[in-house]
């Protein structure tokens, strides 16, 4: 049995809770991943144009699309879940993603309905968009909670497995796919069948999710009586520096998440003429290592606590980028190197930031808290990275553009990481009272 905000918590049900939030978002990343590695084929499925950067240009443009609405499904999902409870928006949202994405494998090509096609494109990635605005914010909520305090780390870290599980998923899928297929029968029909396999994988989802119970903090706040009656005000009033300094964090873990799993199967083939079957063989073999540590590093938080990690991670994206960036124009082998020495850097981040950002909210407003600032900082600087790093190239010319755009994300990133409280081993009902003052409370992890 272990302990959280004072209630015994079966050890089943913890694990079991943990189990169907991960595995529910591998399979809501899966929908949302295929996009990334589909980009090259859908610009030509729906913007053909004698020009690839420009139909890549387009594709992404949609791929951003979706962040305008993330933010607009975190208003709704994010007090929604400080309201009603965690596991009930968990469910809404992976029908939702899974339901548009199965509807993108049956769209028209533009050749077939054109213009109508790339709007139909548009508004299924809207709702995605507004589905995942509620989805991360709200399942990290719901590990954390059910977490032990001196383990939080390493469970909220399974999390993070389920999301690059999710991506690994789409790029095996889109690496058989490349070698199997020729030119013609990817663009005519292969690239569906990964979108059309989100109705069953949606199922099996939902199977999971609808046996969840909510986590002993908001059943403990819902039995005292203390849900709060408007928690989107009470979250932007009272916890707004919360907010503030979660959005600094987001900034580079984000930019880099979507430079390193969006961006970076179209850069090696587009930039460096790396075969498409090399480039999606390169970033599998990255999320795998990436895989690999997450736990670990989730582990290692929980012992050193979560600013020391996140330090060095930014420090590391601040010195290294340019060197690996430059090693990926020297080969492919190289060029895995250059990838993995980002990613490294950027497993720190994601290994660890699932258990701080929850933890610097106070119950009563940490799924709305978290998951608005979470997605308007994503919005605004993660959706958008592979299209204004695409953009970029193409004006300057220059390859090093992704390392000088994820050197910028760290350098951001490192004042609010100073300024949080260090949480790792204390419990989640404490988190309002360490942000009552600006001196770092550092406690050592049990």
């Amino acid at each position: 049995m272990e302990e959280q905000n004072g209630q015994e918590v079966d050890d089943s049900a913890m694990h079991r809770a943990i189990a169907g939030a991960a595995i529910g978002n591998a399979l809501e990343w899966f929908d949302f991943g295929v996009y990334g590695y589909f980009a090259v084929t859908i610009g030509q499925v729906f913007f053909p144009t004698h020009s690839t950067t420009a139909s890549l240009l387009s594709a992404f443009a949609v791929f951003a699309v979706a962040f305008v609405a993330r933010p607009i499904g975190s208003l709704f999902f994010g007090p929604l879940g400080d309201k009603v409870g965690r596991s009930g928006v968990l469910v809404a949202t992976i029908l939702m993603m899974s339901g548009a994405t199965f509807a993108v494998g049956l769209l028209p090509s533009y050749d077939s309905i054109g213009v109508w096609a790339p709007i139909g494109l548009i508004i299924l990635r809207l709702i995605q968009g507004f589905s995942t605005g509620g989805e991360y914010g709200c399942a990290a909520t719901f590990i954390a909670e059910y977490a032990p305090d001196e383990r939080r780390g390493f469970y909220t870290s399974w999390l993070e497995l389920g999301t690059l599980a999710g991506y690994s998923l789409a790029a095996v899928l889109a690496a058989v796919l490349a070698a199997s297929l020729s030119n013609e029968a990817m663009s005519s029909w292969g690239w569906r069948i990964p979108f059309l396999m989100a109705a069953p994988m949606g199922i099996f989802g939902l199977y999971l999710r609808l046996k969840l119970e909510d986590s002993p903090a908001f059943n403990q706040m819902k039995s005292a009586g203390e849900i709060a009656q408007a928690p989107l005000r009470e979250a932007v009033t009272g916890h707004w520096r919360s907010m503030l300094l979660c959005i600094g964090i987001v900034v580079v873990w984000n930019v880099a998440y979507y430079t390193v799993l969006k961006y970076m199967p179209s850069y090696l083939t587009v930039r460096l003429n790396i075969s498409e079957l090399h480039s999606l063989l390169l970033s599998l073999g990255v999320l795998i290592g990436m895989m690999v540590l997450l736990t670990f590093i989730g582990r290692f938080s929980d012992r050193i606590g979560r600013r020391p990690v996140l330090l060095v991670a930014c420090l590391g994206l601040l010195l290294f980028s340019y060197p690996a960036f430059a090693l990926m124009q020297v080969g492919t082998a190289l060029a895995f190197a250059g990838l993995a020495i980002v990613s490294f850097f950027v497993v720190l981040l994601s290994g660890t930031l699932p258990a701080t950002l929850p933890a610097i909210f106070s119950t009563r407003v940490r799924n709305g808290g978290f998951t608005i600032s979470y997605n308007l900082s994503t919005s605004l600087f993660g959706g958008t990275a592979p299209l204004v790093i695409t953009y970029l190239i193409s004006i300057s010319g220059s390859n090093y553009v992704p390392a000088y755009y994820l050197m910028g994300a760290a350098a951001v990133a490192i004042t609010p990481i100073l300024l949080i409280r260090e949480t790792a081993g204390l419990p989640l009902a404490g988190a309002k009272a360490l942000h009552e003052s600006h001196r770092p409370i550092v406690e050592p992890s049990p």
